[in-house]
C-alpha cells in the first residue's frame, strides 16, 4: 500500500462573466465551496495552467465568450493506502467526483509519495 498525490483538471463554466479575473475568481470559489461542503477541505484547487502554442509559455487556462467562461481548474489531493496508481487515481475521481457532479473531470498526474515514518 502506498500513498499518492493525485492531479486531477476540471472543466468549470461560469456564467455572466465579462473579465477572465471575475471568471477565474467565481470558478476557485464555487469549486471550493462545493468540495467544503462534503468535508474535502483537503483537495487544493486553483487554476489551470494552458502552455502557448506560439511559445510555450504558460498562461491561466480560461477563455470568455458572450459573456460565459470555461475555466481549467488544477484539483491535487493526497490518498494514503491505495493498492497502486489506478487505486489512487479511481479514489481520488471518486472523492471528487462525487462532490462536483456533473463537471467534467480528468486526472492528469499521479505521483507515489514517501510514507511518514
Amino acid at each position: 500500500m502506498g500513498n499518492y498525490l493525485v492531479a486531477m483538471e476540471a472543466a468549470w463554466l461560469v456564467r455572466d462573466v465579462d473579465e477572465i479575473d471575475d471568471a477565474i475568481g467565481v470558478a476557485v470559489s464555487e469549486a471550493g465551496k462545493r468540495l467544503n461542503s462534503e468535508g474535502l477541505e483537503y483537495v487544493e484547487v486553483e487554476v489551470g495552467a494552458t502552455g502557448c502554442p506560439a511559445c510555450g509559455e504558460p498562461f491561466d487556462s480560461a477563455f470568455v465568450a458572450a459573456d460565459t467562461a470555461l475555466v481549467g481548474l488544477a484539483l491535487e489531493m493526497e490518498v494514503y493506502n491505495a493498492d497502486s496508481e489506478e487505486h489512487a487515481s479511481r479514489i481520488a475521481k471518486s472523492e471528487v467526483g462525487g462532490a462536483l457532479r456533473d463537471v467534467p473531470l480528468s486526472v492528469v498526474e499521479i505521483a507515489e509519495t514517501p510514507e511518514d515514518e
